[in-house]
């Protein structure tokens, strides 16, 4: 099976390459650029999943069995799970490029038989045979398949399954329902086993020690956190991860040492405040202005979907330093704003001298619980020393804010994956119970072929978040997050929606978890760099540089 998918892979590597290269520029060629930069995602997780399986057998080999890259619980000892779940992706891969390409392949830039050579090989993937052959281990166990982490690694997992389970998921269906703050004792609690220092580094608090693993913890927190409520803990990292990249890159040395350690412990939560109204993903053109006056900078404009804010003490703002609106990107800084601490959907504060700043929550769909708000600053005055860099970060804000935020993609794909796991498992065991027609649900081969194709997408979405937290850890992974972050968010979107259509009318119901799981979801392709953004500003012109 496995030659089977790595054939089907090379053809499909082949294929996209070819196309990034001949629809430059991509401005000029926006629907058929998003198509190939969105199946780049996809082909790109397909060869992390067999990446991964090939990389667990050589630890397993070299380790004379089980141990450190060896099973955990709920892994499966049988590498033919793995050969099937990499074939099937891969099929189902060629599949939607296929769609994608039929009709356009002079746009594209390939023959229209480009395919035609791993037919056979896409056929195998998509036998109904083996969708139920999949399905079957799924159902027995809830998986999508082997994990394939450390000891250590498992240990974390564990002890974050066991605190969400006790503490998070009992509060999640209330707080989703009736939009309330996240209750003290979860974040708490996350605080003391360390949650908000896991990619800080160690001489400042955190728990980042270098290496080429050091982000698979993070991974693997979000994952669980996220599979308890995306809105009540999986995105509580999310927030940290953004703002300590910034100071530990750009900060000065006494700014890494007053801030970092805080951060890291959970005494100081942070926001991030980027977006402004009129202005999303084009983050070089926002207006927010910092003037400097004397030893402060004065702080006027209005930022938008600041998830957080209200409970953060930290707000990672950036804002114009240069009038000359021609610097565009070059002429943005960042501060880190403190303030209070505050509960509910609104919070103002005011100075001496009349400066202002005050937060309005914006009603959401879902994703509830950390509350995204609306900031307004008027003539609000930030000392000179909480400009990340003092002087030296003057225009380096653009900068700063893009590195950091591969952390955060990353960490979101690995936020769409505890989502997708969870309505995996939630799909499971109603499907178990649910009788149609005097047969379970479970027993038709549909219901076993929309199982398989879920546990298919997580396994390639997981093993591609574990392959680009190493990337990014070694520094030059910027592709690769914004990569497995479209492609894990968009599967979320599907996953969620089948487990929910599998639930019926009672995945329509607020007191079932499904419902939350499906609205939840949708957030994912949006924030953190909506999906056409990542595709055609970042992915695609990637792909066209040597």
């Amino acid at each position: 099976m496995q030659h089977n998918a790595r054939a089907i892979v090379e053809t499909l590597q082949a294929v996209v390459g070819k196309a990034a290269a001949h629809v430059q520029p991509v401005d000029e060629h926006q629907a058929v650029a998003y198509d190939v930069a969105s199946m780049s995602s996809s082909v790109a997780a397909a060869v992390a999943l067999l990446g991964h399986q090939a990389h667990a057998r050589s630890r397993r080999v070299g380790a004379g069995g089980l141990g450190a890259g060896g099973l955990g619980p709920g892994d499966l000892d049988d590498d033919g799970a793995e050969d099937d779940l990499a074939l099937l992706y891969a099929a189902d891969v060629a599949a939607e490029l296929a769609g994608r390409m039929t009709g356009r392949e002079g746009l594209w830039g390939v023959d229209r038989t480009a395919l035609d050579g791993m037919a056979a090989h896409v056929a195998a993937g998509r036998d109904p045979g083996l969708l139920e052959r999949v399905a079957e281990r799924v159902m027995a166990t809830g998986e999508a398949g082997p994990r394939h982490l450390s000891d250590e690694l498992q240990l974390v997992r564990t002890a974050f399954r066991e605190f969400a389970a006790d503490q998070i998921a009992p509060a999640a269906g209330r707080i989703h329902r009736d939009d309330e703050d996240i209750p003290d004792a979860i974040i708490d609690g996350l605080a003391d086993m360390g949650c908000f220092g896991l990619s800080i580094p160690a001489s400042y608090g955190g728990y980042a020690e270098g290496g080429a693993d050091e982000l698979l913890s993070m991974v693997v927190v979000t994952e669980e956190l996220s599979r308890a409520s995306l809105g009540a803990a999986g995105s509580l990292i999310t927030r940290p991860e953004i703002i300590g990249a910034a100071i530990a890159r750009g900060g000065t040395e006494e700014q890494k040492r007053r801030w970092l350690p805080a951060i890291a412990s959970g005494e100081r939560l942070c926001a991030v405040a980027v977006t402004e109204p009129d202005c999303g993903s084009d983050v070089a053109a926002i207006t927010t202005s910092a003037v400097r006056d004397g030893e402060e900078w004065v702080l006027n404009g209005v930022k938008t979907w600041c998830t957080f804010a209200g409970r953060a003490h930290y707000l990672l703002v950036l804002a114009r330093t240069d009038p000359d609106r021609t610097a565009a990107h070059r002429g943005l800084s960042l501060f880190v704003v403190e303030k209070p601490s505050f509960t509910g959907h609104t919070w103002h504060l005011t100075q001496e001298g009349g400066g202002s700043v005050e937060g309005r929550a914006i009603r959401t769909l879902g994703y509830r619980g950390m509350h995204s708000f609306e900031v307004g600053f008027g003539g609000w005055r930030v000392p000179a020393a909480d400009l990340i860099g003092l002087d030296d970060g003057l225009g380096r804000g653009f900068y700063l804010q893009m590195r950091s935020f591969a952390n955060a993609r990353l960490q979101t794909a690995a936020r769409a994956v505890g989502v997708m796991q969870s309505a995996l498992e939630l799909a499971v065991d109603y499907a178990r119970q649910r009788p149609v027609f005097g047969r379970s649900l479970a027993d038709y081969q549909l219901t076993r072929a929309k199982i398989a194709r879920m546990a298919a997408l997580i396994a390639a979405c997981r093993a591609f978040t574990f392959a680009a937290a190493r990337a990014v850890a070694a520094g030059d992974g910027d592709l690769e997050a914004a990569q497995v972050k479209q492609v894990a968010c968009r599967a979320a979107e599907w996953v969620t929606r089948e487990a929910q259509q599998l639930h019926g009318g009672y995945g329509y119901a607020e007191e079932y978890a499904v419902s939350r799981l499906f609205v939840d979801a949708r957030v994912l392709s949006i924030f953190e760099g909506a999906d056409e953004v990542l595709a055609l500003r970042v992915i695609a012109r990637r792909l066209a540089q040597p």
